[in-house]
């Protein structure tokens, strides 16, 4: 029994004691030979020691809570948001007040500083806007968006040099973070921050996927006119 109880490892304990909570119950000569972890200079009894253990976890607890509430709340904007934008879209009397309220809304309701839009054919009425280029889906301009239009989901973060440049122009190195959508058979859309922070790498992009279609949609009630 002896060398039996010599190769049962400290984990191996650990898991049998996870496995019978009341073994102290059962023991409870054993709590007082017990030694708890203990803080320099003081000593800690068991009991105190599981307070400080449940306080902590509770205070974890707490704090993960706060975080998936403002979450919460921040999706509840973004919801809201982007349902007002498609209502603003849809309300558009024609496809260039439409790119247009696209534009405004990026700047004002979801904080861009610079907004870019690239579409593959003309719009009619639109043509001197300093956000906007025409440029064919297969123009070699576009050569550096290759891969991201072929997989449709948005980027966020601070996009490579050559995109950057090519949707900012010579204002690109003001830009520190951006949003790239893929407005679907249309083109490309961007904002950009001068904040970093402003988006990032393995952020949510449902809601810019959401816009970019909506997008799509109030433009195709135009098409053929």
């Amino acid at each position: 029994m002896t060398e039996h109880a010599e190769r049962i490892s400290p984990s191996e304990v650990a898991a049998w004691l996870r496995r019978h909570p009341d073994f102290l119950a059962t023991y409870p000569d054993l709590a007082l030979t017990l030694a708890p972890p203990r803080q320099e200079g003081s000593a800690t009894s068991l009991a105190s020691y599981q307070l400080d253990v449940l306080r902590d976890k509770n205070r974890e607890l707490n704090r993960r809570l706060h975080e998936l509430f403002a979450t919460a709340q921040e999706n509840e904007r973004l919801a809201v948001r982007t349902h007002q934008l498609a209502l603003t879209l849809m309300r558009q009397r024609s496809a260039a007040d439409t790119v247009r309220a696209m534009v405004a809304c990026l700047g004002e309701d979801f904080q861009g500083d610079q907004v870019s839009v690239v579409l593959y054919h003309p719009v009619p009425g639109l043509g001197n806007e300093p956000w906007l280029q025409v440029i064919a889906a297969g123009a070699a301009e576009l050569a550096p968006f290759t891969q991201f239009m072929s997989d449709g989901e948005p980027l966020c973060g601070r996009l490579h040099s050559d995109k950057q440049q090519r949707l900012f122009g010579e204002s690109h190195t003001q830009i520190q973070s951006s949003a790239l959508m893929a407005i679907p058979e249309r083109g490309l859309l961007a904002v950009g921050s001068r904040d970093a922070n402003r988006f990032f790498p393995g952020m949510g992009t449902l809601f810019l996927h959401l816009m970019a279609q909506s997008l799509a949609a109030a433009l195709a009630r135009y098409d053929g006119e």
